[in-house]
């Protein structure tokens, strides 16, 4: 019998071979637990569950566009200022209520032509009350203001969101680092970048393809029949490729235009609105004069 203690180089063997064999167990389980490292993991993980029929479609863009909001800047959706809506706080109701009845928006700002300052934010619903024949009290428009919300064009969408929920706002302006108001935003803008466009109940479809902003300025949708375009302005645009006003306003582009970005054709000036997805949304169309 061999009563001579085991030696010890034996320990430090058999401590490498376990070593390796739960490096090789590690390695293993990695292949088969896969953990997304950044936003871009994630979308490349989802897309990837729907071309497999995990995620249906609508889930797919969902989850995508929750993504995009968590990216997102406020300036990238905002509504610009010139396509806003005001009323001027000098104004007298028979000016401006022609004009709020005429948009059908429910929420405007109340804007101080001499300061330059916002004042407060207008509901319509407000107004109702001082319609009546019967109302002899004279409309004071301060009385009926509630606070505006300003934000920075930087402020990302999925803060925002979280700040509109708890405030149960509906509305904020946007400026710029001086300060100056820029555009505005809206809670349907943000939900927008993430269940797609919500319609409202009373757009009809002239509506949602041409929206006069002045008798020089039109809010138009990209979408656009380039035949139904020539007959609303007179026009004579035309592209045998093309069936779209976005198709043709990319096409003079010649490459994927930002938010602003203008360019003319023929006596007309095309100033792009908004876009969503790597596609144009909205353009503005302004005459010559």
């Amino acid at each position: 019998m061999n009563d001579e203690p085991p030696s010890s180089s034996v320990e430090p063997q058999r401590l490498g071979i376990t070593k390796k064999i739960r490096d090789k167990i590690k390695g293993i389980y990695r292949n088969f637990s896969y953990k997304p490292q950044n936003k871009q993991d994630i979308a490349g993980s989802i897309r990837d569950s729907s071309d497999r029929g995990v995620l249906e479609k609508g889930t797919l863009s969902m989850m995508e566009g929750a993504l995009k909001v968590s990216t997102s800047k406020v300036r990238e959706i905002m509504i610009p200022k010139p396509q806003i809506i005001f009323v001027d706080s000098t104004e007298e109701p028979e000016d401006f209520l022609p004009r709020i009845i005429k948009s059908r928006h429910s929420r405007f700002p109340v804007f101080n032509k001499e300061t330059e300052e916002i004042e407060g934010i207008l509901l319509a619903k407000d107004l109702l009350p001082l319609l009546s024949p019967k109302n002899t009290v004279k409309l004071e428009l301060n009385s009926l203001l509630r606070p505006a919300v300003l934000v920075p064009e930087s402020k990302k969408l999925n803060t925002l969101l979280d700040e509109f929920r708890a405030s149960r706002n509906h509305m904020a302006i946007v400026i710029d680092e001086y300060g100056g108001i820029t555009g505005l935003v809206t809670i349907e803008d943000v939900l927008e970048e993430i269940v797609g466009e919500i319609e409202d109940e009373h757009d009809d479809l002239q509506d949602q393809m041409v929206k006069r902003l002045s008798d020089e300025e039109f809010l138009v949708s990209a979408l656009i029949p380039i035949e139904d375009f020539n007959k609303e302005f007179n026009s004579e645009l035309g592209h045998k490729d093309f069936d779209t006003l976005g198709g043709i306003v990319m096409h003079h582009f010649a490459r994927f235009p930002r938010t602003n970005d203008a360019i003319s054709i023929g006596n007309l000036r095309f100033v792009i609105a908004s876009t969503e997805k790597r596609r144009l949304k909205k353009i503005r169309v302004i005459k010559s004069k």
